[in-house]
């Protein structure tokens, strides 16, 4: 090859210019779009869910704010 050392890393630095780039684009694309949270019958439940798997309430309340999601669908 004609370049030597300097065209493998000249071709090298493209390629992880290029790969940053794709990144970039990736993590903006994944970015949330800060619609805010959701909203329904669904995500209240989910959010309850959630709730009772980290703790933040024990199964008695989860039981009594589950009886009163599923009494508001009426």
């Amino acid at each position: 090859m004609m370049w030597g050392p300097w065209g493998w890393g000249m071709g090298v630095g493209s390629l992880l210019f290029l790969a940053l780039i794709v990144v970039g684009i990736v993590l903006l694309a994944q970015r949330p779009s800060g619609q805010g949270p959701p909203r329904g019958q669904d995500s209240a439940r989910r959010i309850l869910d959630e709730r009772l798997t980290r703790g933040e309430i024990d199964e008695e309340e989860y039981r009594r704010r589950r009886r009163t999601l599923e009494g508001s669908r009426e």
